[in-house]
């Protein structure tokens, strides 16, 4: 890293304090445009509940639609907490200080999101969906059944959900007790509340440390686990032929880092711009985060061809008609053509220019484009493997979301959004202590017997 504002501790607090002792001009008018997209993407799920899911799209045999792929695409959102708080905190990277905790939030309101898009929306009454997820009449031995995405999903995702929340508020503890001290009243009581007591005696800072690396440690498998449990909701379909590849774990899993990571990049970009903590997040920090997106495209790319390689060898009749469908029909190969574009031919051509990489413009641009690939790619691997007519089907056709489905999803997005808001408003959102712990070991750290620039670990 070679930019570098040095700011003092009184420095620090004042600017990245800024989001929650004052209001921007824009925040009333970006919250109520939010909320007002969210409600009525919540009113047109009470009027799916009130009259059944025939006011949808859905029809047979594909019954997976808009929910579904905006179900994966959150999850995939979600995975950027981890890869960016959790992996590079244990391997020390230094420029993760100022984007840990954005990360983490987008986490967790990710994956809040999920779960309104999730598959117990698509029974239409969701209430009576409780018989597949719990057991009952014990008398007679009926009890849930485990074969079913209804048990992996929740299971995953609460977990997942869980693990986040309790890593976004022990490392938010220290942060508590600055606004404490620098709140009065209730106000101040409350913040203490949050805070546990916290002193910032040497002990405080051990546990405190201790419990951030065990959680990122304790974390990962569980951030391998839930997309890979996502992508065996598709694998374990006996119909579908594009959906029996063994790749899909792996597959699900590295596209969810690379949509993740890439809105993490978006929100860096945002809170400049919005925040003007210019000085925090510097164009080497989108550099360094464009260099990974790199290595993490790439590598997805490298499943995704995989995954037609394996298509296209068995020479089966059925799965070389399905591949023709997403790729030769319309308007499946219109979005074929545009998910290749956005998700990989534009962005990662662009990233190979260090000029582009340090641009707050373009990292907006080509991060947004991967995120309209990766969502046009789940769309592309629900829909077009459905609709294909399989043996003892009696019935078969193609789908067309209605205007409650586009609201619902409107409504995802304008959930996270809204909740970054909310969070940047009560909350800080760039880690307080990690920025001055960064700024008292900037010039130098120990390796060994040796002192060397800390930018080394770059």
């Amino acid at each position: 890293m070679q930019e570098h504002h040095h700011r003092t501790d009184k420095q620090i607090n004042t600017d990245l304090l800024s989001s929650i002792f004052s209001t921007p001009k824009w925040w009333p008018i970006a919250t109520l445009a939010c909320l007002i997209v969210y409600l009525t993407g919540m009113t047109a799920f009470a009027y799916m509940l009130n009259k059944g899911v025939g006011v949808t799209g859905l029809n047979r045999p594909v019954f997976w639609g808009f929910y579904m792929v905006n179900f994966v695409f959150w999850i995939g959102i979600s995975h950027a907490g981890i890869m960016i708080s959790a992996i590079l905190r244990l391997t020390q990277a230094e420029w993760r200080r100022p984007i840990t905790r954005a990360a983490e939030v987008l986490t967790v309101f990710s994956l809040i999101a999920a779960l309104q898009a999730a598959p117990l929306v698509h029974v239409g009454r969701p209430w009576r969906a409780d018989l597949w997820v719990f057991p009952y009449d014990f008398s007679r031995g009926i009890w849930i059944n485990v074969k079913s995405p209804f048990i992996w999903d929740p299971s995953a995702v609460m977990t997942y959900l869980t693990a986040s929340s309790l890593f976004v508020f022990v490392c938010l503890i220290p942060d508590l007790a600055i606004i404490r001290d620098r709140t009065k009243g209730i106000v101040s009581k409350i913040y203490g509340f949050l805070a546990l007591g916290w002193r910032g005696t040497p002990v405080q800072w051990k546990l405190q440390i201790v419990a951030g690396i065990l959680l990122s440690a304790l974390v990962l498998p569980v951030f391998v686990s839930v997309h890979s449990i996502v992508s065996w909701d598709f694998a374990a379909q006996i119909g579908p032929e594009a959906w029996h590849s063994t790749i899909f774990a792996p597959y699900f899993i590295i596209g969810a880092i690379h949509s993740g990571v890439s809105a993490v990049a978006t929100v860096m970009v945002v809170m400049v711009w919005l925040f003007k903590w210019d000085k925090y997040i510097t164009p080497d920090h989108l550099d360094a985060i464009g260099r990974l997106l790199i290595i993490v495209a790439t590598a997805w790319f490298f499943f995704f061809f995989l995954e037609w390689v394996y298509a296209l060898y068995t020479l089966e009749g059925p799965e070389l008609a399905m591949r023709e469908l997403q790729v030769f029909k319309m308007p499946w190969s219109a979005m074929f053509i545009i998910f290749v574009i956005t998700a990989y031919l534009f962005p990662v051509p662009m990233w190979l220019f260090k000029k582009v990489r340090r641009n707050f413009l373009w990292m907006f641009i080509t991060t947004i484009s991967v995120n309209i690939g990766m969502w046009l790619e789940r769309f592309l691997i629900i829909v077009p493997g459905l609709m294909r007519k399989q043996p003892l089907m009696f019935n078969w056709g193609s789908y067309t979301p209605s205007i409650v489905e586009i609201l619902m999803v409107a409504m995802t997005f304008a959930w996270v959004l809204m909740g970054m808001l909310l969070f940047a408003r009560v909350f800080p959102l760039i880690p307080l202590f990690d920025i001055k712990e960064g700024m008292v070991g900037r010039d130098e750290i120990k390796i060994g017997r040796a002192k060397v620039p800390a930018s080394i670990r770059e």
